[in-house]
């Protein structure tokens, strides 16, 4: 007898040579490509991965999900755009820079080929002819338009904003680089400063952003999450005044009904009005030493409802505008700038934190509703957070219910232009200025006569200059570039200088998915009507960490381009999937606990089928998952078998029979077999049921195995033929060689098999056996079978008697049509 030899080494890169010279998964934005019928679109992507070091065990599994889903949605009639890129400016590429020397050019075009390499060897299905990466001028030049048409549109602005500096190394520190409070490159202690920059306008979108996730196929998670990021509010504006500075400082509450409550007044250690309200007092040096202290420490730390209150008096005092009232104010970290305008009234009496506060610095806390046993309140309790009666407050509110008085208070507070109803959002403009070399430069310049100019279009692309300094010292790195910073003001002609400052790299990837649609395009960002054919993206895949600002940038950019008429559809994402993580011995992949899998060294071994089928078999895919090296054998012979039985079938001579038009017995069997894995295999394909789906077709492979001495050739040639017809989405190569063996066709161009009804309406079905949750036998059991009688039916199993003798069974599991499960101890 022959002997038959799986070698991935040989089969894969054979196929991946088919594909490549063939141009196999490029799809034309103009027509269908020859003998393709005219057929819908279908647009899968995955999330734009940032390209340092090598591809690692995430991206071989977000891949696989999205390669599964582009294969299936192909030969569902689909025409299918997969593209793939590179999110390739950032700032991990800027500090290896800093350390090494090396250009963020080098180190980010050997992090691409490396890209490059794997990707290709995992024979993803890739329309490589519209890569690009993020970094290169052909396309940021489109970013830089973008951002001139929102500036056009006063959709971007400048303004001060504090940010985090590190007096000796004179630069901007981003929050991941501040380490307790210190510099991380240098241990000094990090300071605070305001710094103009460059914000885009995301809360005139707020309420639309809020509003249409209910029209999305999301994850509810995720939907909450991006629901709670924009976090709307219903309350009111109120002006408190400062009479020392004649300046008016409004505050965001929920409870205007607690106004007359208010016994100080609290601001944000980051509100760029703090130091000027400091200026000149006694305080001024601690109020500056507390704000540097303050904002080492991230939002969720700060505004814990356990944490010890501190502050800071600022020496100066504002009236409460319902009562007259001069109350001190202070500035103190509980107090966050993402919540309202970052300045709060303070109402010790009904606020836990306030009175936390109060009670720390010997504060007045007046009380001004009580509870009544109607609201379950308690009388005498403080602070009290439900409603009641007003008290301590005004001779026409006091012994109204708080509720009524709220909206009554409101109306003085407009009738007074004291105040006025409001929505508030936690969601905040995003800053999108950064004081790095390695991004995408802004646009504009600055001339003495004309103010902010924008650069024309007919200058795009603002190329980013090479320099040999990347650290910045006391400015943006680019301002070292001095023949570069000068330049003629395209407006006057007179001398300007250019913006130094950067873009935030969210600004690349929050429209990338518009210029695959028309990557070759040299005289737009991207043709409406190519957009149109493509957009929105059908299904898009990534991790969970980006559900919020990666998703709400990209939704927002499409929003405002569609505003500015360069879009048809208000969202970019129609349906998104979030896979779970890959862990190694229960922990987070990380070199310095040694459990890194290294997806080169499992395509080497096993190969690229054997990897993409194991990571989606361990189990669904939206959930993390323990990687095991016994699981990845497991499937590894799994597949040798697969080859084995499909070489050793091919090669047996054809009896001549002709099949059957009515089989029986092992034909029969088979056959049902079959088809019942065509239905689970599709069901599974369209819940992302991965796992389920590639143990159906084990289960018909078992069968195949069981059968291949029964069986007619060919039945045993369509059931393997379909095995790996379904299989292919997942072990691309393997299946294109066994589909070719048996069948002498190409995969990849048949249609998705279809289930025969008839033949998956059967008498008897095959009934699992588990012992403790374990396989133990299989027993044929008649449909119409009770529970009774199939617990009957596995307890005579010979494996099951065997696994249950001298042992009590504690409990009897039975799912119809499926599996009896006994519990013994």
């Amino acid at each position: 007898m022959a002997e038959y030899r799986y070698d991935h080494k040989e089969i894969e890169p054979r196929w991946q040579e088919v594909w490549a010279a063939e141009h196999t998964w490029e799809v034309s934005n103009d027509q269908p490509r020859t003998g393709e019928a005219q057929s819908s679109t279908s647009y899968v992507l995955e999330m734009l991965p940032y390209p340092s070091g090598e591809p690692h065990i995430g991206h071989l599994k977000c891949y696989a999900v999205g390669d599964a889903i582009a294969h299936f949605h192909r030969r569902t009639g689909h025409r299918v755009l997969h593209p793939m890129g590179y999110d390739a400016f950032g700032l991990p590429a800027e500090n290896h820079a800093i350390k090494t020397g090396v250009h963020p050019r080098a180190s980010t075009a050997a992090s691409i080929a490396s890209f490059q390499r794997q990707f290709r060897s995992w024979g993803i299905s890739i329309d490589w002819s519209r890569e690009f990466a993020t970094h290169e001028p052909r396309y940021y030049r489109w970013t830089q338009w973008i951002f001139l048409q929102l500036l056009q549109a006063g959709l971007a602005y400048r303004k001060e904003a504090a940010v985090k500096w590190c007096p000796n190394d004179q630069t901007v520190l981003a929050n991941e680089q501040v380490v307790e409070g210190h510099c991380e490159r240098c241990g000094a202690e990090v300071q605070v400063r305001q710094l103009e920059q460059w914000f885009l306008r995301i809360t005139d979108y707020a309420e639309r952003l809020l509003a249409d996730l209910d029209e999305l196929d999301w994850p509810e998670h995720v939907k909450t999450m991006q629901r709670n990021w924009i976090g709307r509010s219903e309350g009111a504006e109120v002006t408190f005044r400062c009479e020392q500075l004649g300046v008016d400082y409004p505050v965001f509450t929920t409870r205007p009904d607690t106004l007359f409550g208010a016994t100080f007044f609290v601001m944000a250690p980051e509100h760029p009005d703090v130091m000027r309200l400091a200026a000149g007092t006694p305080q001024e040096q601690a109020v500056r030493d507390y704000i540097n202290h303050a904002l080492t420490e991230s939002g969720e730390e700060r505004g814990s409802a356990e944490r010890s209150k501190t502050g800071v008096p600022l020496g100066r005092t504002v009236t409460n505008p319902v009562n007259g009232e001069k109350i001190p104010m202070y500035v103190a970290d509980y107090v966050l700038m993402e919540y309202g305008t970052g300045a709060i009234m303070a109402v010790p009496a009904h606020d836990e934190r306030d009175y936390a506060f109060a009670r720390a610095y010997g504060l007045p806390i007046r009380r001004v509703i009580e509870g009544t046993p109607e609201d379950g309140g308690d009388e005498h309790g403080l602070p009290y957070t439900g409603d009641g009666l007003l008290v301590n407050s005004r001779a026409n509110l006091d012994g109204i219910h708080n509720r009524k008085a709220l909206s009554e208070i409101v109306r003085w507070l407009d009738r007074e232009g004291r105040g006025h109803a409001s929505v508030n959002y936690r969601l905040r403009d995003w800053l999108v200025s950064r004081q790095r070399y390695w991004g995408c430069p802004i646009p504009v310049v600055y001339c003495e006569d004309c103010g902010i100019v924008p650069v024309p279009e007919d200058q795009l692309p603002v190329v980013l200059p090479d320099i040999e300094d990347y650290a910045p010292r006391g400015r943006s790195p680019l301002a070292t570039a001095e023949d570069w910073v000068a330049s003629p003001c395209p407006s006057c002609g007179g001398p300007a200088r250019r913006e130094t400052d950067t873009m935030d790299t969210f600004v690349d990837s929050s429209w990338y998915f518009l210029r695959y649609c028309d990557a070759s395009n040299d005289e737009q960002a991207f043709s409406p009507a190519v957009v149109k054919e493509w957009m929105p993206v059908n299904q898009y895949i990534g991790g969970v960490e980006h559900a919020i600002l990666h998703l709400m940038y990209a939704r927002f950019f499409t929003k405002a381009l569609a505003d500015l008429g360069h879009l048809d559809f208000q969202e970019p994402f129609r349906a998104l999937f979030t896979q779970g993580m890959v862990t190694k011995d229960g922990a987070k992949m990380s070199k310095s606990k040694g459990n890194v899998v290294s997806p080169a060294a499992i395509v080497d071994r096993y190969g690229a089928d054997t990897a993409r089928c194991y990571i989606l078999f361990m189990g669904p895919p939206e959930q993390d998952a323990d990687w095991s090296d016994d699981g990845v054998e497991g499937v590894y012979r799994f597949l040798g078998r697969l080859w084995r039985l499909a070489a050793e079938v091919s090669d047996r001579e054809d009896s001549g029979q002709r099949a059957e038009q009515h089989p029986q017995g092992a034909d029969l069997d088979l056959l049902r077999k079959t088809h019942w894995a065509i239905d689970r295999v599709s069901h599974g394909m369209h819940r992302f049921a991965f796992n389920t789906a590639i143990a159906a077709v084990m289960e018909l492979l078992n069968e195949c195995s069981r059968l291949r001495e029964s069986a007619r050739q060919q039945t045993l040639s369509f059931a393997l033929s379909t095995a790996s017809s379904l299989l292919f989405v997942f072990a691309p190569h393997v299946c294109a060689d066994v589909y070719m063996m048996l069948t002498g066709e190409r995969v990849w161009e048949q249609p998705w098999p279809h289930a025969d009804p008839a033949l998956l309406e059967r008498d008897v079905y095959e009934l699992v056996c588990q012992v403790n949750g374990k396989l133990r036998d299989r027993v044929q059991a008649p449909s119409d079978t009770g529970r009774e009688e199939l617990i009957a039916l596995c307890r005579a199993a010979p494996n099951v008697q065997a696994h249950i003798d001298g042992k009590q069974v504690i409990k009897e599991i039975v799912v119809p049509g499926k599996l009896v499960n006994f519990v013994v101890r």
